[in-house]
């Protein structure tokens, strides 16, 4: 029996495939990923913490809207505290409502990743010339305001047609996060060539961990842990990539943030931290090219 499949890419498992190292012969890319989104008011799409109230619903906006005036500073500070470097998964109507939080992500070199127009809206029911028109209006518009040329693609909500990885690829962008399969990097067919995949982790995810699954602070906190400290024992076999998804108006939160520092403390101070990247998504991409043809599967 032959099941559809979306032709992307084959199977391979990870025992199975060449072996490589990390810059320095480092074994665990590590990185973290801050998504900062913008949401309409009382339309679209939107996270909710809570039962939610008809609509215009300001309570919830509200507590979306704290991400943006508190959490995202409140993240920027504990990076800078423990010298993490970051990525941050961005809505390009941020760069209108509230530009003052593009600066310090320029400032600290981190890395900006088109994420979309808004997290109120969904791109994979697009007819194929509109969502064309959306990835190109994300990429022209970080452009713009940067001056930079965005590499990497997150759609809102991870959504994607089934032509998606195609327009993201022609449309100058090198990898996706898309595609939560796998623990090392691969590539992805296209119709124009290919694409990279890069790990990003729905797991170690606090949306889906603290909004859908209803777990607490404390227990995402542990699973934080616990994933670093699995992941950096298997990356003795196999180097790995872990990589920990924050939204700022869940973990900017002051009760969420203290188990957050600690979390992350742990790992910055980890007694077998020399065996650890600590970096961003384009230098994962750009070692990766580095490698033979071949090593990525």
């Amino acid at each position: 029996m032959k099941l559809p499949h979306h032709g992307r890419y084959g199977y391979s498992p990870i025992v199975a495939r060449p072996h490589y190292a990390w810059p320095e012969g480092k074994r665990l890319a590590f990185y973290i990923a801050v998504n900062i989104e913008h949401f309409a008011y009382g339309s679209g799409l939107g996270h909710s913490i809570s039962s939610e109230q008809p609509l215009p619903d300001s309570r919830t906006h509200a507590w979306r809207d704290y991400g943006n005036r508190v959490g995202v500073w409140r993240l920027y500070e504990l990076l800078d505290d423990l010298g993490l470097p970051a990525c941050h998964l961005i809505n390009t109507t941020v760069f209108d409502h509230c530009p003052e939080i593009i600066a310090p992500i320029l400032s600290r070199g981190d890395e900006i990743i088109g994420h979309g127009r808004t997290n109120s809206e969904r791109q994979g029911h697009l007819w194929e010339a509109d969502e064309a028109r959306l990835i190109a209006e994300v990429r022209d518009t970080i452009i713009e305001k940067t001056g930079q040329h965005p590499r990497g693609w997150m759609g809102p909500w991870m959504s994607q047609s089934r032509v998606t990885p195609d327009l993201v690829q022609e449309a100058g962008f090198h990898y996706q996060m898309d595609w939560p399969g796998d623990d090392q990097p691969i590539w992805m067919k296209t119709r124009s060539g290919r694409i990279m995949s890069l790990p990003y982790s729905f797991e170690i995810n606090d949306s889906p961990q603290l909004i859908v699954r209803h777990h607490t602070a404390e227990e995402f906190a542990a699973m934080i842990v616990h994933q670093f400290e699995e992941m950096l024992l298997q990356s003795q076999k196999q180097p790995l990539v872990l990589g920990i998804a924050l939204h700022t108006m869940i973990m900017g939160q002051p009760h969420r943030m203290h188990v957050l520092r600690k979390a992350l403390r742990h790992i910055v101070g980890h007694a077998e931290r020399e065996a650890v990247w600590f970096t961003r998504p384009r230098d994962i991409h750009a070692h990766c090219l580095t490698l033979a043809e071949g090593v990525i599967p």
